[in-house]
């Protein structure tokens, strides 16, 4: 059963990491085919990730009110579906924002849910969380360097078509393929008392301070996931190898998640050091990309993306999930995608197009302070995860 479930998941994150693979490295580059500035693409790719201050725990709310967690993550893959479509349809920045609004709001809730579905999975059953995680990077990877070779010859509205088409998978995937796994071991709680369990969530300290070490080292990846593409492109790299060097970095990425992660964990070695090592490696990865380099140096900072996104990830998934109590894990870790993934990451965004106009490259700078932020919030961290020992 333990492998089975494997890979459900594995096929499951294979999917929504491929979706992201898409949108992520080559949805500022459909934008700016739309003719928006770099202000304007900041604020459409901004503006989901500062609403899941409210979607994201509404969102965490409304699942946990279902039986299966796999039925809400359907749901929500046909609205980001939807809402995709809609935006390869319509025209004007007001209807982009809508439709993008929608879209990503619904695609990045899957995430959060699909982790504790999988870790609940991968606890129960003997099997490690980073291994079907590592083939939705693969799956990143192939679609990155998919897509770089079919922009060479068609034009930017095959990022809009290639992610509203993953997403459909994903609402399928979800629905057929993804194991029943109960939201609660009893009845459904009601509502107000679900939404009582993520303020008792919000108040603890130490947990606070985690999701904040945890968050703006996450965050400080914004300027380059908006606005990497678009700066290599005038740097005279060819879109291929944009997607070429996303891939490289996730190649490291899957490298640390199926060899790094085991070894680690057999010997024991707990998540607060690898988030502090994390945090270094982002400080000095940002640093050097503000330099804009040369492509030969471009190879090793993204190798640095293993550390910076991958190393902090699972640290912080196993640290909110050892910090939350058990029947809080959907809210625990849908705070942790909400800071990350969105409030902190949502602010550096909106910073990040501002920046790009200004100063191009040099906007990598603000995202090493913002890295420097995450190790010193770190530092404070480590005493009180000793006085809770």
């Amino acid at each position: 059963m333990g492998f089975a479930s494997k890979w459900r998941a594995a096929s499951h994150y294979a999917l929504m990491y491929g979706g992201l693979g898409v949108s992520l490295p080559y949805a500022g580059l459909w934008m700016k085919a739309q003719g928006l500035s770099g202000a304007e693409i900041g604020i459409l790719l901004a503006a989901p990730m500062l609403g899941r201050l409210v979607t994201g725990p509404a969102i965490a709310v409304w699942a946990d009110g279902f039986k299966y967690r796999r039925t809400p993550i359907a749901l929500l893959a046909g609205l980001s579906a939807l809402g995709y479509a809609s935006a390869g349809l319509v025209d004007g920045f007001l209807a982009w924002a809508a439709c993008w609004f929608i879209a990503a709001t619904g695609a990045a809730a899957i995430l959060p849910l699909t982790d504790v579905l999988v870790l609940r999975r991968a606890r129960r059953e003997g099997f490690a969380f980073a291994v079907p995680r590592g083939f939705g990077s693969a799956a990143f990877v192939a679609a990155n360097i998919a897509m770089g070779f079919v922009l060479r010859t068609a034009g930017s509205d095959a990022v809009i078509v290639g992610v509203t088409l993953i997403c459909v998978g994903i609402g399928v995937t979800a629905w057929r393929v993804l194991p029943e796994e109960p939201v609660h071991d009893g009845p459904p709680l009601a509502g107000w008392d679900r939404f009582r369990g993520m303020g008792r969530l919000l108040k603890d300290p130490v947990l606070v301070t985690a999701l904040a070490a945890i968050g703006t080292v996450q965050a400080a990846h914004a300027f380059y996931y908006g606005f990497s593409a678009i700066l290599w492109r005038e740097q005279g790299i060819e879109p291929h190898l944009t997607g070429i060097l996303w891939a490289f970095a996730v190649v490291a990425e899957i490298a640390l998640m199926w060899f790094f992660e085991p070894w680690r964990r057999r010997r024991g070695i707990g998540a607060w050091p690898i988030l502090m090592i994390a945090a270094g490696a982002a400080m000095v990865r940002w640093v050097f990309m503000a330099a804009a380099p040369p492509l030969w140096a471009l190879w090793p900072l993204q190798a640095l993306h293993a550390v910076s996104f991958a190393a902090n990830y699972l640290a912080g998934v196993e640290l909110i999930e050892r910090l939350a109590p058990r029947d809080s894990q959907t809210a625990a870790q849908t705070l942790n995608s909400t800071l990350s993934a969105g409030v902190l990451i949502g602010v550096a965004t909106l910073a990040s197009g501002p920046l790009y106009d200004a100063g191009g490259a040099g906007g990598y700078l603000a995202m090493a302070g913002l890295a420097g932020l995450g190790l010193l919030a770190g530092l404070a961290l480590k005493p009180m995860l000793s006085a809770r020992a």
